[in-house]
């Protein structure tokens, strides 16, 4: 169960009373909950029941300060730091949208990790690739192979917003899935 700073204090309360008489272990994930006082409040006060747990819980949280770090730390059964890389010179959100024309997954993969880790919003990253799929299409000449490809490419980045939305699928989880099946 992911609970976010977007979900209400019901949701996390809910989250914290435990699976029920029948429910199986579970494991929570806590993210970004720094960003909501009162949840921060809720979760720093359930710190030792959810240490004396059988159920896992995991919380991320992008940039703690020192004292809620410490918090985490001594209540935590392991802790993990985990410091983005520093950006190569020349990397930006448009180098997503030469992945996607070069059909490279791998660095296709890597930018939007690498975006969405920089708190980049899903919609603008899916608007970035749009764009290149669209210029991939516009400089291709007609009947080519790549300008198939820009036709394929341009109708699956117009449906994913959609379809992410109908399988209540996050978008980024749906762009990460797209990163996957580039060819």
């Amino acid at each position: 169960m992911r609970i976010t700073d977007a979900n209400s204090v019901v949701d996390l309360r809910a989250a914290l009373m435990g699976g029920g008489m029948f429910g199986s272990k579970r494991t929570l994930v806590f993210e970004g909950l720094s960003a909501n006082e009162e949840m921060l409040g809720i979760v720093l006060a359930s710190l030792g029941a959810m240490r004396g747990s059988e159920e896992n819980f995991f919380v991320f949280e992008e940039r703690p300060d020192a004292a809620l770090r410490k918090t985490l730390e001594k209540h935590a059964e392991k802790s993990e730091r985990f410091d983005a890389p520093k950006m190569k010179e020349g990397a930006s959100i448009f180098s997503l949208a030469n992945a996607l024309k070069r059909a490279d997954k791998k660095a296709l993969w890597i930018g939007l990790e690498r975006e969405f880790a920089a708190g980049g919003a899903p919609e603008a990253i899916h608007g970035v690739l749009f764009w290149g799929a669209k210029q991939m299409l516009l400089a291709a000449r007609e009947g080519s192979a790549e300008r198939r490809r820009g036709m394929k490419l341009v109708a699956e980045l117009a449906e994913l917003p959609h379809e992410s939305r109908r399988n209540n699928l996050p978008l980024e989880y749906a762009l990460l899935r797209f990163a996957l099946s580039v060819a």
